[in-house]
């Protein structure tokens, strides 16, 4: 006789959680990290090295992500020591300088959304407005 457990009784533990699935990501994510964002920076089109786009993002304040700094992640290094993975380099910036370049960034959306408006009252003639106010009512059976 076998010591083994019959095969209809044997279960895999979940450890009680129910799996979803979900899309495979193509780019890893990196454990968070208290006070910084993290954003994949266009190093190369078409096999070629687009050292505008990295030196921009550079003078933005972002800063390559060293592979040693997130050993989660050790599979995707290369030989720079810098995480990049098919022409995008995992870049890392303090989150108050994301926080500040969308509140400029929002801010120039707004006044430019207040000049399209401006400009489009500006030619706005009474008699043929560009906008006009109508209204109309609906009712379901009787009123009375």
């Amino acid at each position: 006789m076998s010591d083994r457990t019959p095969r209809d009784q044997e279960t895999r533990e979940n450890n009680g959680r129910k799996r979803v699935w979900a899309p495979p990501s193509l780019l890893p994510s990196p454990a968070p990290q208290d006070g910084y964002s993290f954003r994949y920076i266009r190093t190369a089109v078409a096999g070629q090295a687009d050292n505008k786009n990295v030196a921009a993002k550079h003078s933005e304040g972002w800063e390559p992500v060293k592979i040693e700094d997130h050993p989660e992640l050790q599979t995707f290094g290369t030989k720079s020591g810098n995480l990049e993975i098919g022409g995008l380099m995992l870049c890392k910036t303090p989150t108050e300088l994301v926080e500040q370049r969308n509140a400029y960034y929002s801010d120039v959306t707004r006044k430019q959304a207040q000049a399209v408006d401006a400009n489009l009252m500006r030619e706005n003639d009474p008699r043929m407005p560009i906008f006009s106010e109508k209204s109309s009512t609906t009712t379901r059976g009787s009123r009375g």
